[in-house]
């Protein structure tokens, strides 16, 4: 039988954040942070597959979800101080065991090198930073931002849960009936005719105006102090922006000074959705290590 979360709200630096629960809140804390254009029930058949005992904490970030949407462009920078203040509030004594994947591995990764004493341990799912186009130089990255802000960005529009479980599915092949039905419903929400969308706030589809330096990112994974672990998806982002032993993968990997590095074969870039298994065995042998 399925583990079943729990929610609530709470405040988080002035915004309802909306946190998912699994398990006894006496277990072993694992904080589960989902990716760009997904919500915390994204983990659930993680959850499922996890043989040992946790309390599993996983937030939806601003604009993620059932947290609270803001309706305008993103600051990403928001994304580290809501990750410390949650902390603070779930784990304020302890350091914490951060799983991260995507987008949340990136947040994961920067926090744990800006406060190294509050992270524990870094799990990574399918992130070793962006490939930047070379040829975009920042005004033009400016110039893009504000030609998006003109105009109110929009979601698709499905349906029912049913088409949108069909274009999931299109999307990602290896994804079962089974799941694609699920994630129809606990990562979507019905609009008011009866249709369904994501729930992210289309707001987030509005390209950041300033640059991403891949520089940066080294040189806060640098000051990370904590056990890395990086499970790549053989099919995902990480091997198709910088294959297997380029020298562009390698000078990433060894940015990190504690850090393992293992593929998880069949799965593309939702590994969670995909070996759910292979991922849960693996984070629990990192996390009781």
């Amino acid at each position: 039988m399925s583990p079943t979360s729990t929610t609530e709200h709470i405040d988080i630096r002035g915004l309802r954040y909306h946190v998912r629960h699994w398990g006894a809140v006496d277990a072993p804390k694992i904080f589960l942070l989902h990716g760009w254009m997904d919500s915390s029930a994204t983990f659930q058949f993680v959850v499922d597959a996890f043989e040992k005992s946790w309390h599993v904490i996983a937030p939806d970030w601003r604009g993620y979800g059932d947290s609270e949407w803001l309706g305008r462009p993103y600051w990403f920078p928001d994304y580290y101080a809501d990750l410390e203040a949650l902390l603070q509030h779930y784990s304020p004594d302890a350091p914490a065991q951060l799983v991260g994947h995507s987008m949340g591995a990136n947040i994961a990764a920067t926090f744990a090198a800006l406060r190294p004493h509050r992270v524990a341990r870094l799990a990574m799912l399918d992130f070793l930073g962006l490939k930047p186009e070379p040829s975009i130089d920042a005004p033009t990255q400016i110039g893009k931002w504000l030609d998006e802000i003109a105009d109110q960005p929009r979601l698709r529009i499905y349906p029912d849960h049913a088409a949108l479980a069909r274009r999931l599915r299109f999307a990602n092949p290896r994804l079962t009936a089974e799941r694609a039905e699920f994630l129809s419903r606990a990562v979507s929400r019905t609009i008011a005719d009866g249709s369904v969308e994501m729930a992210c706030d289309p707001w987030h589809k509005v390209a950041s105006p300033a640059l991403y330096r891949v520089e940066d990112a080294m040189a806060a994974w640098r000051k990370i102090t904590c056990p890395v672990l990086m499970l790549i998806a053989d099919k995902g982002f990480v091997r198709m922006r910088f294959g297997r032993d380029t020298p562009e993968f390698q000078q990433r990997i060894e940015s990190f000074a504690d850090v393992q590095a293992k593929d998880i074969p069949e799965a593309g870039h939702n590994l969670q959705h995909d070996q759910p298994e292979l991922l849960a065995a693996e984070l629990e042998g990192f996390l009781q290590r």
